[in-house]
């Protein structure tokens, strides 16, 4: 694990993991054609179509959840023909942001996604260890203020978690009402 001031110098930003959550989609096609609001110093930032033929379908997978296929057999399945899409998108991904697990995945990869449950705009953790996305949290959090952010930590301490987001060494999953 990074320290908590692990300098961050490559940071992803996805949506589209489900082809039919349109914000992330949005703002991913908008930043890809001006990403001057999301650049900064001494940080490479890239907006990225994660599932882009369910999105041009407008539904949640071709083939199955992509934000399920990130497991290592997944990763690791041999690409033959018959493969599904999203077992060979996860590994595209992995490929271009990993490898997973490794200290040349992206720092950061903030997966944007949509909801129709009542959670307004919450964040997602799956590490209440990691002390960057602890204090990442807290910064947005106050940033935000007075306006509510929740924040769910979906921790399990023997679960390896198959996101799309997982890649990254520090993964944060965004969720809007």
């Amino acid at each position: 694990m990074s320290s908590p001031c692990a300098r961050v110098r490559r940071v992803g930003l996805f949506g589209g993991t489900h082809g039919n959550e349109l914000s992330g989609v949005l703002l991913v096609r908008h930043w890809q054609q001006d990403g001057a609001e999301i650049q900064r110093p001494g940080v490479q930032v890239e907006p990225f179509l994660t599932n882009p033929r369910a999105v041009e379908r407008c539904t949640r997978y071709i083939d199955c959840d992509l934000n399920r296929a990130f497991d290592p057999e997944s990763l690791g399945r041999p690409v033959v023909e018959d493969i599904p899409y999203e077992v060979r998108r996860a590994q595209e991904i992995n490929h271009i942001f990993g490898p997973k697990g490794s200290d040349d995945a992206y720092d950061l990869i903030f997966d944007l996604h949509n909801t129709t449950s009542n959670m307004g705009g919450t964040i997602i953790l799956e590490n209440s260890r990691d002390g960057f996305t602890i204090q990442m949290v807290h910064y947005i959090k106050n940033a935000l203020a007075p306006e509510p952010c929740p924040v769910l930590l979906i921790e399990h301490p023997s679960l390896k978690y198959a996101t799309t987001r997982s890649v990254a060494k520090h993964p944060v999953g965004k969720y809007q009402t």
